[in-house]
């Protein structure tokens, strides 16, 4: 009998829960009071967790806090050492000061004992018999005067270098206003006499024709003027287009004057006798600098009453460098009080508590003629008119814009009478007046029914000298004599031809024309360093928009070493020309590297502003350690507010440049100097203190804590008066605030 088969196992419909186990009441409050046990413990050790947490950021904020008031103490408690061996170094710009004031009085003497007929224009009496004995020479020929100019522009400098390099507190309103009228009268009778030349030398046009033309056509130059002649002698309307040889100089004139006795005369000058002189800055003594000197001489009067015989010049000279300081720093404090930056100012009060050799060079720097460059427009006595926004768009506003490349002066003249030989005599025709204006187009004009104008405009070429450098494409301006200033309407058919170095253009009339440049063009600068190259010589490196310049210090002369550029320009004049700061300055605008702000420049640059104080006191310590360490521009500096400054320094006594992992960041207020722990790759700013730094009270002693022997041992060689010149480059640049 077969066995059974088994029944397969019965398999769960599709769909059909399977039956859950039912739990009972006392499982179920027993699962829920576990969970509510895991909620509680899990809150519980949150609550501790987070305890924890701000306990220990607690512990580290009271550490750092801790840490950072130590720090702080500790600088507080060194701070008197390190201001006292800062005044100890600052004594060189006292020196530097005592020393340029024996220059000028020892030349002065100098001139005054060689006796070789050249008058002293700083003394009135001499400078006005020379000018009433050249006055009196008549008929002088164009040599003569050419000759003579020379001295009559190295009187004009002279006057104009003691107006700029004598401190403001030396100057009186008596000399400045005799010197500015020296200057003046020096300018008139300079101009006059090339005048009377020219009419000297158009008298003998006749015999000096041109064998082609029948005129006369004439170019006389030398290193300061070139003069441009031409003598309409045979009133050809053919020759209305002259061009002086193969100069981009020349004119066109309408047939009205090609037909007349005339004259045309281009005057090209490389100096501006035309456009106003500038102010000169000047301190006003206040009530509280009154306060301040009555305080400091009771509390030295005993002191000065032991100062031997023999010491007394001595005293007397500090105290009037001292007055000065005293000058300077209260001109400084208005500078911040108007910026709402007072915090880093020495207030009257405690002026008055230190003493007064300490806080002398401590807060003010003695440079005088840079402290114009840093101080406020209100407190510099101009007229306020300068300070009016000018409505006319026409008129060129001299403190954005300046002449350069010289002033072209343009004259339509009267022929004078030729001179006759006659069998052996010159005769000569003399009329009164001198050289006498032709007036084009007349005053008078009769009516005519011609459609076309009679008279119509005047053009003229003229040529950009390639001892000047136009970044941009200049403004042409003509001189109005009536408003006493620079027009660039009334020009016609204006056309620039950048490449061949001409420009060409019409007028009505004839005036002065010059060519204008924005001042501001190399402003704001884009970066800058200044890096030692031996023992008292560095060179400063600043890059603008359009070219890079390298400034070099030796001792205390400085020169423009190198400029990129192309080599078309000829400026053999100033490149590696050694020369004093001042005059460098004046060559480097003259030619069109005016990279030195105004007390204006605030008003046409977007500026990183910087207190003036705290900027003065950074320029000083930088320059007293430029002969071994290298500073250099930082982007975090527009980060860091008007009250601080941020720099980047490195030693640098043997290699020629900086690596640029090699630099530090340093960061200063005036009162304390850090080194921060970020670098010039850090993605955002921050003033956290490196680490295993501390505080200093100046950038000198900051720096110091990371220089060796070497570069310590050089910066105590250095001489100062090269650290002078330095701080007045940097003051004369204001680096921190113009980049």
């Amino acid at each position: 009998m077969a066995p059974k088969a088994k029944k397969p196992p019965k398999t769960k419909k599709a769909g059909s829960p399977e039956k859950k186990k039912k739990l009972s009441r006392i499982e179920r409050l027993r699962q829920q009071q576990e969970e509510e046990e895991r909620k509680l413990k899990e809150e519980e050790e949150a609550r501790l967790k987070a305890e924890r947490e701000a306990a220990e950021k607690l512990e580290k904020q009271q550490a750092k806090a801790r840490k950072w008031q130590a720090l702080i103490e500790k600088a507080e408690s060194r701070k008197n050492d390190e201001l006292e061996e800062l005044y100890l170094l600052e004594k060189c710009f006292l020196d530097a000061e005592k020393t340029k004031k024996e220059v000028r009085v020892f030349s002065k003497w100098k001139h005054y004992i060689e006796c070789d007929g050249t008058p002293d224009p700083c003394i009135t009496q001499e400078i006005n018999t020379y000018i009433s004995l050249w006055k009196e020479k008549t008929n002088e020929d164009i040599d003569t005067v050419m000759k003579e100019s020379k001295l009559v522009l190295s009187l004009i400098e002279k006057l104009e270098l003691a107006l700029l390099d004598t401190p403001p507190h030396e100057l009186t309103y008596k000399q400045i206003e005799q010197y500015q009228g020296s200057i003046l009268e020096l300018r008139e009778l300079l101009h006059f006499k090339f005048s009377e030349a020219t009419e000297t030398l158009l008298k003998e046009a006749s015999s000096l024709v041109d064998t082609d033309s029948g005129n006369m056509e004439k170019i006389i130059k030398d290193e300061n003027i070139t003069l441009y002649v031409w003598a309409n002698l045979k009133k050809n309307p053919k020759y209305k287009r002259i061009k002086f040889g193969d100069t981009g100089v020349g004119f066109e004139i309408p047939k009205a004057l090609a037909t007349s006795d005339i004259a045309v005369r281009i005057f090209h000058t490389n100096y501006d006798h035309v456009s106003p002189l500038p102010m000169i800055p000047r301190l006003a003594k206040s009530e509280i600098t009154d306060v301040i000197i009555e305080d400091s001489a009771e509390k030295e009067t005993a002191k000065d009453e032991e100062v031997p015989q023999a010491g007394l010049e001595e005293v007397a000279e500090n105290q009037e460098l001292m007055t000065s300081s005293i000058f300077e720093m209260d001109m400084t404090k208005t500078e911040s009080s108007l910026v709402n930056s007072k915090k880093s100012m020495i207030s009257v009060k405690d002026y008055a508590e230190v003493k007064k050799d300490e806080i002398e060079l401590k807060s003010l720097r003695s440079d005088t003629y840079s402290l114009s460059l840093l101080a406020p427009a209100t407190k510099i006595s101009v007229p306020d008119s300068i300070y009016e926004i000018v409505n006319d768009e026409d008129i060129v506003d001299l403190k954005g814009f300046m002449p350069l490349g010289g002033i072209y002066h343009l004259n339509i003249l009267k022929l004078p009478p030729q001179s006759k030989h006659v069998k052996g005599w010159t005769i000569v025709e003399l009329l009164s007046g001198g050289l006498q204006p032709f007036v084009y187009p007349p005053e008078i004009i009769e009516e005519t029914t011609e459609t076309e104008n009679p008279y119509p405009p005047i053009e003229i070429f003229i040529e950009i000298k390639k001892n000047v450098v136009f970044f941009e494409k200049p403004m042409v301006a003509r001189w109005d004599s009536q408003g006493k200033g620079w027009r660039t309407d009334g020009f016609f058919s204006l056309y620039y031809d950048m490449t061949e170095r001409t420009i060409s253009f019409s007028l009505e009339s004839v005036f002065p024309v010059t060519l204008i440049q924005d001042i501001h063009v190399h402003m704001p600068f884009e970066s800058w360093e200044l890096k030692p190259i031996s023992l008292n010589e560095a060179v400063l490196n600043i890059t603008t928009a359009y070219t890079d310049i390298d400034i070099q210090i030796k001792d205390n002369q400085c020169m423009l070493a190198s400029v990129e550029l192309g080599d078309e320009y000829e400026l053999s004049h100033l490149l590696g020309k050694w020369m004093n700061i001042t005059n460098l300055i004046i060559a480097m605008k003259d030619t069109g590297f005016n990279i030195f702000p105004s007390e204006h420049s605030h008003i046409y640059v977007a500026v990183n502003y910087k207190d003036p104080l705290v900027e003065m006191k950074s320029y000083r310590q930088m320059a007293l350690m430029a002969s071994a360490y290298s500073f250099g521009w930082s982007k975090w500096n527009k980060y860091s507010g008007p009250g601080k400054v941020v720099i980047k320094a490195s030693e640098l006594l043997e290699k020629k440049y900086v690596a640029d992992n090699k630099w530090s960041l340093f960061m200063f207020d005036g009162e304390r100097a850090q080194k921060l722990k970020i670098n010039e790759f850090s993605e955002e700013f921050s003033e956290e203190l490196d680490d295993n730094t501390e505080f200093h009270s100046t950038l000198y002693h900051m720096i110091k804590d990371f220089t060796s022997e070497a570069a310590l041992k050089k910066i105590r060689d250095t001489d100062y008066l090269f650290i002078d010149v330095v701080c007045k480059l940097l003051l004369s640049t204001r680096l921190l605030t113009f980049s």
